[in-house]
């Protein structure tokens, strides 16, 4: 006999389940109305309806491997047609917040990260601070900025700040080689958890590799995001911010390709062919950034709940997009001092996206892609349980 899953339904789990932004979810009386509504919920997997009732129960561990609060796109059209306005949409995503750092390794900086209503200070003002200090110590010409001067190269000629002469690529290296290796470790473990936690219980009938061919292109086009109704515009913008982050990834090792191979010298003039891409990318990631902002805050504010958790994250990409954008017409339009402070906070909070990957709205790349593919490979019976 299966062993009876222990249930405690206690004023510390109600209260929990209020500071991470999902009270209303003791409005659900089970009604069924989200699970019918949703265009990705099927009568196998019916959620949220299940997992409504799971948050009621205070039941963490098991909504730490379900697979299905990663399959929702918080489109609201679930929390727009609910009688009871428990908001599922919202309580989803608030899940999604609590399972992230649940999953984090080390815990405490999941919590250090789950707990942004508090801690985004030094979120934000660690990161930078150790750039100031990094710059004055070992900086070339420490804090003190340097002088504008000419580049030429076969694209073009200007005449403009080099911030290389204040940052030079190594301390770039050194320092974001180092944030890269240690967020890859710490995704990884907190992925090999989900990935464990989804497969108690289940048979996996296909390979890990051929469950992920088979999503590739619902990422790369987000297809099943088109299912969703009431929201339409966040598919779009998600889509945008998407490849507008992997331009500029693919940019940043373009970049690595021309100093070093090609010898190309740097900064690039606006004609250079990996200048247009990058442009053409922070193009991408200002126009979803505010596709998606404009959806949050603007006509469907009131179904969808921002809680601390998505505006310091919301925060932390709308600044990279910002200061990038700033400081990339700074060096031609601004004093020195003022171009070479931006760009230390621009490189402070790029840090702080990075550190926070596998902690932030930013692990839904990880985990979603994972249960995806998790879906793909378990045994048919259990695929629609």
């Amino acid at each position: 006999m299966a062993e009876a899953a222990t249930v405690l339904p206690s004023a510390d789990i109600r209260k929990e389940l209020s500071r991470i932004g999902a009270e209303s979810v003791g409005r659900c009386y089970q009604c069924a109305t989200c699970a019918s509504v949703c265009e990705l919920s099927t009568p196998e997997i019916p959620f949220p309806r299940q997992q409504m009732l799971l948050a009621q129960w205070g039941m963490v561990d098991r909504l730490a491997g379900d697979p299905a609060i990663w399959l929702c796109h918080q489109c609201t059209d679930c929390s727009e047609r609910c009688p009871r306005d428990a908001k599922p949409g919202n309580v989803l995503q608030s899940l999604r917040a609590t399972v992230i750092k649940h999953l984090a390794f080390p815990g405490f900086v999941g919590s250090l990260v789950g707990n942004a209503r508090a801690t985004w200070p030094l979120l934000i003002l660690l990161p930078l601070l150790f750039w100031i200090g990094f710059v004055a110590l070992a900086g070339p010409v420490g804090l003190s900025a340097p002088e504008p001067e000419a580049v030429e190269s076969p694209f073009g000629s200007y005449f403009g700040l080099v911030y290389e002469d204040f940052v030079p690529h190594w301390m770039l290296y050194v320092v974001f080689f180092t944030v890269a290796g240690w967020v890859t470790l710490a995704a990884w473990i907190s992925g090999t958890r989900l990935w464990k936690a989804m497969g108690r219980g289940v048979e996996r009938k296909k390979s890990f590799m051929a469950g992920f061919i088979e999503i590739v292109k619902d990422i790369l086009v987000h297809q099943s995001f088109g299912s969703c109704t009431t929201v339409r515009t966040r598919r779009w913008g998600h889509l945008l911010l998407f490849w507008g982050f992997v331009g500029a990834a693919v940019t940043s090792g373009l970049l690595v390709f021309g100093i070093y191979v090609l010898h190309d010298p740097m900064p690039y003039p606006q004609l250079h062919p990996f200048k247009i891409l990058g442009n053409l990318s922070a193009v991408l990631l200002v126009a979803g950034g505010i596709m998606l902002m404009a959806s949050r805050y603007g006509s469907h504010r009131a179904v969808i709940k921002t809680t601390a958790f998505d505006a310091f994250f919301i925060f932390v990409v709308a600044g990279v997009i910002l200061t990038g954008v700033i400081v990339e017409a700074a060096r031609f339009a601004l004093p020195s001092m003022v171009a070479c402070s931006l760009y230390l906070v621009h490189l402070g909070i790029v840090m702080t996206l990075f550190l926070t990957f596998p902690y932030s709205k930013f692990a839904h790349m990880v985990f979603r892609t994972l249960a995806l593919v998790h879906q793909r490979t378990v045994a048919e019976q259990e695929a629609k349980r």
